[in-house]
């Protein structure tokens, strides 16, 4: 049965403004999300060089401050959630033998949203300075709203972030449809990769989480631009309201950033230790529990405002239960890497230094955990040590493992392994001596989020070493950047699969054919592909024969929908709201068009299937 062919094939950057294949948006993902990482590393090292010596001068007061608010949000919400996203859009469907994600359309606009909301928010250091209240905006601070109309920095924050977090949320329900729905025949539940499991309960925690934060961002709108009362202690508001909601977000917004990586990390060390993943089931369920107890904690963040006793003792104790399925997941991976044939790649040497890194922030953790204990712990360099452990030494660890992982996969080229080997040193040794001495700075007393400190207390060596380590992170990250850039020169000649792996993403040509899967796998148990390799197959067995393949249109919707939220948040900003209304509008109309124009996509013929550069 033949299909008429009506689809617009766009080339260059119309392409990639239009694109809703999921392969291509992770790529768009990836790009942005390193931009704004390398953003976030560059205003890491200014705060770093103010702090090489006491009583600097270089970055004082306000300036320091915006350096400190736009790291932190930077590299949390606009570094490494979407990158996060790039390998989930990149790998997940190819994991579990679908052709798409549920919603392409959907997906195309999730990243749009997400890149404009953080362009938004950037765009604040040159329209009369960058939001300063700290990464978690606590009013009072952030509901100081400057007469005059020139400073209104937080109101970026605000805006900004609410137009990337919906971004993120519609992404978040994109992918629990896509692996609920779209597994290939044979591919249950129990027979999923870990980093699909891992990706499955990141996105409940996305679908829960963020209408916490979203709650909270109108309010401190409402606050700033139409003078409302939720925070503002003088109209009958409660400043610790705030930090409830936020922290109500915030809490397990750490569990989406990590889990994924635990996801990583299982996929890497089962692959080079050619073993099965030890306890694959108990990993699941250490997964589920981790993401479920991410929201019973979130108080543990203020124990300094007065909760009381009987609040801090509940928090500390739930706190510390998170620490028994963390500990499962740790020895799971110690079991797989026991009595397996380890190669130590790229890959597997950031997986594997995960492991131990990961471990001393969660020691830390549970330090912080005991309220009595954080009532000096608190807002000093300690808890600063403490996260960058957890964030860089974890996820950021993790996030270089899966590049150099999944690299072949999304490009079609293996990353050089020499550089990746000097990439890994300079960085790891780079991270442990910024981090490492920040302890100790925190436990003699050094305040977080203050741009100075006197000589003469026994700060300055500790000071220094740490810059010295930010800096070599620095390095570690330009050597990663050369070798992208060097492999990125060469020809597309990856193999289908380079590191002898188990799963489906590599039965598959690097990079994928647009339409993934010529047929849709048969899953016939744990490690799909491994399981054909032992049975002594080259391949999968097809569930389906050779058919026509179904394929979404290219669109410029999504693009034109966020330029629209963008445009709109200006004139919230500035209070003209015919700006406003404009923008949304145009919003407005993409949304009636799409629900007018009904697209069929297109289709793939099976004769063309041999055309396109398939092997058949």
């Amino acid at each position: 049965m033949a299909h008429e062919h009506k689809v617009k094939r766009h080339t260059g950057l119309m392409d990639w403004l239009t694109t809703v294949d999921h392969k291509k948006i992770g790529i768009l993902y990836l790009i942005a999300g390193g931009l704004f990482f390398l953003l976030g590393g560059i205003e890491a090292i200014l705060i770093r060089l103010q702090l090489l010596y006491p009583d600097q001068k270089i970055f004082i007061g306000d300036t320091f401050n915006q350096l400190t608010t736009m790291h932190g949000t930077t590299m949390i919400f606009f570094a490494a959630m979407p990158v996060i996203f790039a390998f989930m859009n990149a790998v997940i469907p190819l994991q579990i033998g679908a052709r798409d994600v549920a919603f392409p359309f959907v997906n195309a606009l999730g990243f749009w949203l997400f890149f404009f909301g953080a362009l938004l928010m950037n765009t604040s250091w040159f329209l009369g300075g960058a939001p300063n209240a700290g990464w978690t905006a606590y009013p009072p601070l952030s509901g100081i709203v400057d007469k005059t109309g020139v400073f209104k920095g937080v109101d970026f924050y605000v805006l900004g972030l609410q137009i990337a977090g919906i971004g993120t949320l519609i992404g978040g329900i994109n992918f629990l449809v896509t692996i609920i729905n779209m597994r290939a025949p044979g591919m249950t539940y129990m027979r999923m990769p870990m980093f699909t499991w891992a990706a499955f309960i990141t996105s409940f925690l996305i679908l829960f989480a963020f209408p916490a934060i979203t709650v909270g961002l109108v309010e401190l709108m409402f606050d700033r631009l139409f003078e409302g009362a939720f925070f503002d202690v003088a109209k009958g508001g409660n400043p610790v309201l705030w930090e409830h909601l936020f922290w109500i977000f915030g809490h397990p917004e750490v569990y989406i950033l990590i889990l994924p990586a635990f996801g990583v990390v299982s996929e890497i060390v089962s692959t080079f230790s050619r073993k099965r993943l030890f306890g694959y089931s108990s990993m699941v369920f250490a997964t589920a529990l981790i993401g479920f107890l991410g929201f019973m904690v979130w108080a543990h963040h203020m124990f300094t405002t007065g909760i009381g006793a009987v609040g801090d003792a509940i928090f500390g104790v739930a706190t510390m239960a998170i620490a028994i399925p963390t500990g499962v997941k740790i020895f799971n991976w110690l079991f797989t890497l026991w009595g397996g044939q380890i190669r130590f790649t790229t890959a597997n040497i950031f997986a594997t230094s995960f492991i131990p890194t990961f471990v001393m922030g969660g020691v830390t953790g549970v330090m912080l955990a005991v309220p009595a204990a954080d009532f000096q712990y608190h807002d000093t360099y300690f808890v600063v040590a403490h996260f960058h452990y957890v964030i860089v030494g974890g996820l950021v660890l993790s996030l270089f493992a899966a590049m150099y992982y999944w690299w072949p996969k999304m490009f079609g080229r293996m990353l050089n392994e020499t550089l990746g080997k000097i990439h890994f040193w300079t960085f790891f040794i780079g991270f442990h001596m910024t981090f490492f001495p920040q302890h100790f700075l925190g436990l003699m007393g050094m305040p977080r989020r203050v741009f100075t400190y006197q000589p003469g207390v026994g700060l300055e060596q500790g000071n220094f070493i740490s810059t010295i380590g930010a800096i070599l992170m620095g390095i570690g990250t330009i050597v990663f950047l050369i070798n992208a850039i060097a492999t990125n020169s060469k020809p597309m000649n990856a193999p289908a699969d380079p590191w002898d792996g188990r799963t489906l993403e590599w039965t598959i040509p690097s990079p994928p054919p647009e339409y993934n899967f010529k047929q849709t796998p048969l899953v016939r148990g744990l490690d799909a592909f491994w399981k054909e390799k032992m049975a002594g197959n080259k391949e999968m067995t097809p569930a389906e024969p050779i058919g026509s393949i179904h394929m979404p249109s290219p669109s410029i919707l999504p693009f034109v929908m966020s330029v629209g939220l963008f445009i709109a948040g200006y004139g919230f900003m500035y209070h003209t709201y015919f700006v406003s209304i404009a923008g949304i509008g145009i919003t407005l109309i993409c949304m009636f068009l799409r629900s007018v124009y009904d697209d069929h996509g297109f289709h793939i013929e099976p004769e063309e299937l041999n055309d396109k550069g398939v092997k058949a």
